[in-house]
């Protein structure tokens, strides 16, 4: 009999064991969902291969000065965003490239390879715009990928809309039972790179986020070396929030018309 009880009390345990197990083998099948934003590489306009894998993106004004790198979030189509990035920066030249496995992009999507492929895109939109400061754009899981960038190429101005402070934070508030700090690989840890940055950043935030808790938000401004400019809307959700006019206004505002590219005696860009 006390076999048998110790049995049925250990069922419990061995279901949770095999929940933790689940989620650690299908981790980036949960985390990345790129199924809805497929579309053929006929209709792009930018290629870029990284590692034998063909990236594909859009590019606005292409031969404008002052580029912008606009990184989006988990599930966008990212080609959406042109109608509204082009009216906002008509005098920009503006790169939205799909993630690796989303849009026209072929492979598959880790922390890893979107992070390399963000700096290959970077250094490729340098190689076309010498000599010009470059800003960048992250929204929601293209906010720790715009992080990580700034943490290691120069970005003049950075825009981070319904940033975190780490994605295994917010996966820890969603999921306070599973121990998701042992569990995730792939940590896009947005506080850790932006620690030391220095440059001019705008945080923009959803009073009624209910995919970035306001606290995970509320750490990343807390830690950033340099008090950034926050943009509340506090009537926007994580959907909405690109959207709303008053993000439009404050990223236009934020970011201004293009300026004019000059040097210092020492050769860096201002």
């Amino acid at each position: 009999m006390r076999k048998q009880l110790l049995g049925w009390a250990s069922l419990p345990l061995l279901g949770y064991a095999g929940i933790c197990a689940w989620l650690f083998t299908k981790q980036r099948d949960l985390i990345y969902l790129p199924q809805g934003t497929r579309v053929d590489a006929t209709q792009t306009d930018f290629a870029l291969v990284r590692e034998n894998v063909n990236l594909h993106g859009w590019v606005l004004n292409p031969q404008a000065a002052q580029p912008v790198i606009y990184f989006g979030g988990n599930a966008e189509s990212v080609q959406n965003r042109r109608e509204q990035l082009g009216r906002l920066l008509p005098d920009r030249a503006v790169y939205l490239v799909s993630y690796r496995g989303y849009g026209a992009s072929g492979g598959a999507p880790s922390e890893a390879a979107l992070f390399g492929d963000a700096l290959a895109i970077y250094d490729e939109v340098r190689s076309r715009h010498p000599g010009q400061p470059i800003v960048v754009l992250g929204s929601s899981l293209g906010s720790g990928v715009a992080s990580y960038v700034a943490s290691q190429r120069p970005v003049s101005r950075l825009v981070l809309v319904a940033p975190f402070d780490s994605l295994v934070a917010v996966a820890q508030a969603h999921y306070p039972v599973i121990p998701v700090r042992w569990l995730v690989k792939d940590r896009f840890d947005s506080i850790e790179r932006l620690r030391g940055y220095q440059g001019e950043v705008m945080v923009v935030r959803a009073g009624r986020d209910q995919v970035v808790p306001p606290a995970n938000t509320g750490r990343l401004i807390a830690a950033l070396g340099k008090p950034p400019r926050v943009i509340d809307l506090a009537d926007a959700d994580h959907s909405s929030i690109g959207s709303d006019p008053r993000f439009e206004q404050a990223l236009a505002e934020f970011l201004g018309p293009a300026p004019t590219t000059r040097r210092d005696p020492l050769g860096s860009v201002r």
